[in-house]
């Protein structure tokens, strides 16, 4: 019996006879900080849609460097509602992208959260029903492992594994129990090994570098969720 592979999610998009609006909002990995060449995953996927022949779909970069939960769910509502382009015509798809910030401790490394792990709980849900009711397709890309060697960031910030696993876990099942997809990037980069990863990321040990951001692209366009 011939087996059928499902769809990616890229081709699922294109796929479409009409122009989609898309957003991608979050923080620095929706921005693309660490990728002078490609301008980030979101910058390399809209480049695919420029072309005469292609199927013009409108891609929106909001990503804000620094940017946690609750800076991005402030700005949600009132993004969404700007980028339809047309009137009565709003985006048609979601990317969420954002966590990596809040699991941040401040000045050492069993300083404070950057955000107490109660409050992002309530933080991400609240992020995923205001996105729910927003738009019928969402999609989450999960945060990237660090580089724990490189840390302190800014020699204020430190990230670590452990807590970057409890976040992004949370976030997953909150996804799952909203049946919007969730790309575990961590898992899947730690799952390539500490020397893969370590390739992937810019000096700073946070932020993906060129080859990351391609990589993430890579993985994003293979999705199938």
């Amino acid at each position: 019996m011939q087996t059928i592979s499902a769809p990616n999610l890229v081709s699922v998009i294109q796929q479409n006879s009409y122009p989609l609006r898309i957003l991608a909002i979050g923080d620095s990995l929706v921005y693309g900080f660490g990728d002078p060449v490609g301008g980030g995953w979101v910058e390399r996927l809209r480049r695919q849609w420029l072309g005469l022949d292609s199927p013009a779909h409108a891609l929106y970069n909001l990503g804000i460097r620094g940017d946690g939960v609750v800076q991005v769910s402030q700005r949600l509502e009132q993004e969404f509602y700007r980028r339809g382009e047309l009137r009565n015509r709003y985006p048609d798809l979601i990317f969420l992208s954002v966590g990596v910030n809040d699991s941040a401790r401040l000045s050492r490394q069993d300083g404070k959260l950057f955000t107490d792990f109660e409050q992002f709980q309530v933080q991400i849900v609240n992020l995923l029903d205001k996105a729910r009711q927003l738009c019928s397709s969402v999609f989450f890309v999960g945060m990237v492992p660090v580089e724990e060697a490189k840390m302190p960031f800014l020699d204020c910030f430190y990230f670590n594994h452990v807590d970057q696993y409890r976040y992004k876990e949370f976030t997953k099942q909150a996804c799952q129990a909203r049946n919007i997809p969730y790309l575990d990037t961590f898992d899947l980069w730690l799952g390539r090994g500490e020397t893969w990863v370590r390739s992937h990321l810019c000096s700073d040990g946070l932020h993906p570098n060129v080859e990351g951001y391609q990589a993430l692209l890579e993985d994003i366009v293979s999705w199938k969720p």
